[in-house]
């Protein structure tokens, strides 16, 4: 299942507040709390309003997941202008940070920083740490989904309705959401719960 744009609109989030994980983005640092909790930068493209409210819903539940999510664009580190401070800083975040989201819409699928940051995560994270979360227009079709050749790449965030059935052992898949591996030599596609996969 690829998601439709909208699917993770935030249900709690204000434009006017910043939730605690985006206050503590701002003094990111390996001395804060984020130690004590699974990390994940979320790559996205966030010059777009409707991308950042994509991804407030992303980290939405990403944190009731129990764990703390890293914007840069949130980052007070970061530097006004883009340089190759910024770069190194993100490189040094990326590295730091325990997993690695691509929230991949349309539009940051054709970003030029998306894609660095995805080889970044792909050198550091790549193959159990790096994730891609896949977002397609409204009323698109799968195979319309401009980042298919990803998903044939990259593990990639899907979600189960609670009507599907495991393969071996035909039990029941619960609802919720999974992180689904590549198909292996005899064709089956592995998938752990999004919540087992954080915490790992």
């Amino acid at each position: 299942m690829i998601f439709e744009k909208g699917h993770f609109r935030s249900s709690r989030l204000q434009k006017s507040i910043i939730t605690d994980s985006l206050n503590e983005t701002k003094t990111f640092s390996a001395k804060n709390a984020y130690d004590t909790k699974i990390t994940v930068f979320l790559s996205h493209k966030h010059k777009d309003l409707e991308e950042v409210e994509e991804a407030k819903g992303v980290i939405e539940m990403l944190e009731d997941l129990g764990v703390k999510v890293y914007i840069d664009s949130m980052d007070n580190k970061m530097p006004n202008q883009t340089t190759g401070e910024t770069a190194a800083r993100i490189k040094e975040v990326i590295k730091y940070c325990d997993k690695f989201i691509l929230l991949a819409t349309a539009k940051a699928i054709e970003s030029y920083w998306c894609n660095w940051e995805l080889g970044i995560g792909d050198v550091h994270k790549f193959q159990r740490h790096i994730a891609i979360l896949p977002v397609k227009e409204k009323g698109e079709y799968d195979y319309q989904y401009k980042g298919n050749e990803y998903l044939q790449i990259y593990p990639y965030i899907d979600y189960r309705d609670g009507t599907t059935y495991y393969r071996n052992n035909g039990g029941l898949i619960p609802k919720g959401y999974y992180v689904v591996d590549q198909k292996d030599k005899e064709g089956v596609t592995y998938i752990t719960s999004l919540k087992t996969w954080l915490s790992k």
